[in-house]
């Protein structure tokens, strides 16, 4: 059990029989927010958003997380999950879940939202101390957004506009992506979309029109909850849970939210409190680091998937794999052994040996995504599915290969200056031939912006493919890339433009 010195604490020793008993007495007194929770609540209510750099990325941030979420429809798993949680139960003039035609209370439309967003593993990433990704959050901040714009709407009130979710989103990244620069929630076994309920229920409490105290009520709630284990992440018990997770915590962040504009209290050293605060309790008293001040750097700063779903950490080692697949696809009887050599984080989430279980196993597997793309030339959803997994050369290649981490690639993820996930790819052949590919950067990377934004385009349009028709697509697309029309239109009417009288039941593969 831990123990402190802290002053606010006195202790008396007791004698009995020898021993001693530790005597704590806890102050009533109400201390201040802790600083923490007033620079969130600072930030979403004063904070100027003038990049305009954040918010383009936002408009495509905002593409391509939808375009996930409706690719995400054609997964039988991930519709399981979708509709009211209690058949029925459904809230008109609520929100909507686009792709479908539900309307139901906020709280399970960001869930909805939510799990669509994320089950591919197919959406935006930030990597720093702790990993995650921010797009998370939209299903929170959609959600609240068209059930605030459409009951504006049915009081002849100025409805919320998507500049106001743009801005949401801006702000969620930023705290989310922030508080995970210096931060590392996964060493201490707590996934990291504990950021993802932090994020939101801040955003998602100034869109219900809460201020500055209801915010931090909300975030003192938010972080009471503690922290979802990974385990669902980690081989032997990977599993569907981590496509859910994300909405579940958006879920949560609504509901801490609603409360908190219902007048529900706060709890203001919940971080720092002696003993039962979040420090003492997970960080071994350590207080969070901050490195720097909220503002756009991370939307900014967002990594894309831009050409195949992959856990980031994988994704420049596919790349370097699809630069080798002509070299070694007529050769594979000829490898003798492969290296793939990495980053830390790489190391620690998806270097596994051994079965695969499930598609949700595969695509946290570096060794299967590379082979994969070494035989085929290519990798999308469904080469994770067990078709495609009883090929017997996809394990006999993932045998045949070594995983080395490079601490230069270690050093160079953490630089804030250049937030690089390098891998290599090196193939050795029986004969002593060496055929090697490295790449640094990936696709989606800052870096490679102007080559990311038309392949971005062309994947919101094939991910729609199959729910919706041509000339609808490419209205849609049109839509998401007028700044103008789309800033200015409310929230409702964007949302009306997604629903679909029935999801779609399968179709064109992401």
């Amino acid at each position: 059990m831990r123990t402190t010195t802290d002053p606010r604490r006195v202790a008396t020793c007791l004698s009995s029989h020898g021993s001693f008993i530790m005597a704590r007495h806890h102050s009533s007194t109400r201390p201040p927010p802790d600083p923490e929770l007033v620079a969130i609540a600072d930030y979403v209510c004063d904070y100027l958003v003038d990049s305009e750099e954040a918010v383009i990325t936002a408009r495509y941030c905002l593409m391509d997380a939808l375009g996930c979420a409706i690719a995400a429809l054609r997964q039988a798993e991930c519709r399981r999950h979708l509709g009211p949680v209690v058949p029925g139960a459904t809230l008109p003039g609520g929100a909507r879940v686009p792709g479908t035609a539900y309307e139901l209370d906020p709280i399970h439309a960001a869930y909805n939202i939510g799990c669509m967003v994320r089950w591919l593993d197919y959406n935006d990433t930030w990597l720093a101390a702790e990993w995650g990704h921010p797009s998370d959050n939209l299903g929170a901040i959609l959600a609240v957004a068209d059930y605030v714009s459409r009951g504006h709407d049915a009081r002849a009130r100025s409805p919320l506009t998507m500049r106001d979710v743009l801005v949401a989103l801006i702000k969620a990244y930023e705290i989310q992506g922030v508080l995970a620069l210096e931060n590392s929630f996964n060493r201490i076994g707590i996934d990291h979309v504990v950021l993802v309920k932090i994020a939101s229920s801040a955003v998602t409490t100034a869109l219900l029109g809460g201020g500055k105290d209801v915010i931090i009520n909300a975030l003192s709630n938010a972080w009471l909850d503690g922290g979802t284990l990974r385990s669902y992440r980690h081989a032997p018990n990977t599993g569907w849970r981590k496509s859910w997770a994300a909405g579940d915590a958006s879920a949560r962040a609504v509901r801490l939210a609603l409360q908190a504009c219902n007048g529900e209290m706060g709890y203001p050293s919940v971080l720092s409190t002696p003993e039962w605060g979040y420090y003492d309790v997970f960080l071994d008293g350590e207080p969070l680091r901050l490195p720097r001040p909220y503002g756009s750097y991370v939307m900014e700063n967002i990594l894309f998937k831009v050409a195949f779903p992959a856990e980031f950490h994988a994704q420049t080692a596919v790349e370097a794999a699809l630069q080798l697949h002509l070299e070694v696809k007529d050769r594979l009887a000829q490898v003798d052994h492969i290296v793939i050599t990495t980053q830390a984080p790489a190391m620690r989430i998806i270097n596994k040996t051994g079965p695969l279980h499930n598609p949700a196993d595969r695509d946290h597997c570096l060794q299967y995504a590379v082979a994969i793309a070494l035989l085929f030339g290519e990798l999308t959803s469904h080469h994770y599915s067990d078709e495609i997994a009883s090929d017997t050369r996809i394990d006999a290649l993932r045998e045949k290969m070594r995983v080395v981490e490079e601490p230069r690639y270690s050093r160079d993820y953490l630089d804030a200056e250049k937030r690089a996930i390098a891998n290599q790819v090196t193939i050795h052949y029986l004969d002593g031939a060496v055929a090697s590919r490295e790449v640094a950067y990936p696709l989606g990377h800052r870096r490679r912006r102007s080559e990311a934004w038309p392949l971005l385009v062309e994947k919101f349009e094939r991910n729609l493919s199959g729910c919706y028709a041509e000339h609808e697509r490419q209205a849609l697309g049109d839509l998401l890339l007028d700044d103008s029309r789309l800033l200015a239109m409310s929230v409702a009417e964007f949302m009306a433009r997604w629903v679909r009288a029935t999801p779609p039941s399968g179709g064109p593969r992401s």
